[in-house]
């Protein structure tokens, strides 16, 4: 069994910064590719940032130079630092595991395990 709970999301006006985190709780120490994505209301999810099993990171276009992902095994904790957010970056944002990723790094219906999302409001 694989739990993702998602923290730090908020409002914060343009060009300001925010850090979410995703705990991850398993009843078997595993290693997972993660990564966070977006969605609006009835639009489709959409991949922000991935960091698979061998350490290798991927970006949406859009967050580029502006967001990091990063991972803490020990911990099991994925975060993603946003900085310099504008108000496109407004959206509900998920975390996401699943066992491999390669190419397929962007395509949500890959991923095998979603937290709840944190809302995150740019105004």
């Amino acid at each position: 069994h694989v739990q993702l709970v998602e923290s730090g999301g908020g409002s914060v006006q343009p060009g300001g910064s925010l850090t979410l985190s995703c705990k991850v709780s398993s009843t078997t120490k595993l290693t997972f590719c993660m990564g966070w994505f977006r969605q609006a209301p009835a639009k489709e999810r959409k991949a922000v940032a991935v960091i698979d099993m061998d350490g290798k990171i991927n970006y949406a276009d859009s967050v580029k130079e502006r967001f990091t992902v990063s991972r803490d095994d020990e911990q099991a904790i994925l975060y993603l630092q946003m900085n310099s957010l504008k108000s496109e970056d407004s959206d509900m944002y998920y975390c996401a595991a699943t066992f491999a990723c390669g190419v397929s790094w962007s395509n949500p219906q890959i991923f095998s395990y979603w937290g709840l999302g944190t809302q995150v409001t740019v105004s």
